[in-house]
């Protein structure tokens, strides 16, 4: 689906990332981990079309989109939920989840998507005309989703879903994004929190420095003892947690 060959991505003279490769399938649950300032947030803008290459291509669903501007990712079938929410917060909860949806073929079916977001998001049933900005930061979080989702996404990219949440609300986040995977969008999440991204995704790569580190299947990076040491303050030896999700009951596995 995503392919990413080689990219570099520099702010003025100053080089950010180097030479990346990254892959996601269909359907697939892909997580990029690695420590502040390494250049995640850089990667997955440029995947969204935010951050213009360098060098390199990228290809979505075959198609070579490197030079595309920004709005046509998303017309391609690419949403970008950023990091912070950037929600329009004097705006309705309506008007914000809307917005997503203005791209054509979004539109025409605004009313079922709409519908499918509030059954993932129970809790922004109640507050759909109230401002954005008097949420609680968790419900704000839902509402920067689930305006993603209202582009009906083949590609939904998510940077630092649980920033700034509480460990309760950033289970609730996770199960949800597990069951938006499930239901077959493919996922491309950056997040800090690395045992939690871990159980949750199928593949990861470890970005340092600009550069891809390590990749692999998410279990087996998880169990690494230099994961463990960077990532997660385990010494030689320490068995590393593995939090899963609980899915939603309602959920079914992704096609492939």
């Amino acid at each position: 689906m995503l392919e990413v060959r080689s990219i570099s991505v520099s702010y003025g003279a100053a080089p950010a990332l180097w030479d990346i490769d990254l892959d996601v399938a269909q359907g697939e649950l892909v997580c990029v981990v690695g420590p502040n300032g390494a250049g995640k947030t850089t990667l997955i803008n440029a995947v969204a079309g935010l951050h213009r290459v360098g060098g390199g291509r990228i290809r979505y669903q075959g198609e070579d989109i490197t030079q595309l501007p920004p709005h046509r990712f998303c017309d391609r079938g690419i949403a970008l939920v950023p990091e912070g929410r950037r929600l329009f917060t004097q705006m309705s909860v309506l008007d914000n989840l809307e917005l997503g949806s203005f791209i054509r073929r979004a539109k025409v079916q605004r009313r079922q998507t709409l519908e499918h977001v509030l059954a993932l998001f129970p809790a922004l049933k109640a507050k759909l005309q109230q401002p954005a900005g008097s949420l609680s930061g968790g419900q704000q979080q839902m509402v920067a989703i689930g305006r993603g989702l209202m582009a009906r996404p083949g590609l939904l990219l998510l940077d630092e879903p649980s920033l700034g949440l509480s460990p309760l609300v950033v289970q609730d986040m996770f199960n949800a994004i597990r069951q938006i995977n499930q239901e077959g969008t493919s996922i491309l999440l950056v997040e800090q929190n690395v045992s939690m991204a871990m159980a949750l995704a199928q593949r990861a790569y470890v970005v340092e420095e600009g550069r891809i580190s390590m990749q692999g299947s998410a279990s087996e990076l998880l169990q690494s003892p230099a994961i463990q040491r960077a990532y997660l303050g385990l010494g030689d030896g320490e068995p590393a947690p593995a939090p899963t999700p609980s899915p939603s009951p309602s959920s079914s596995p992704p096609q492939p």
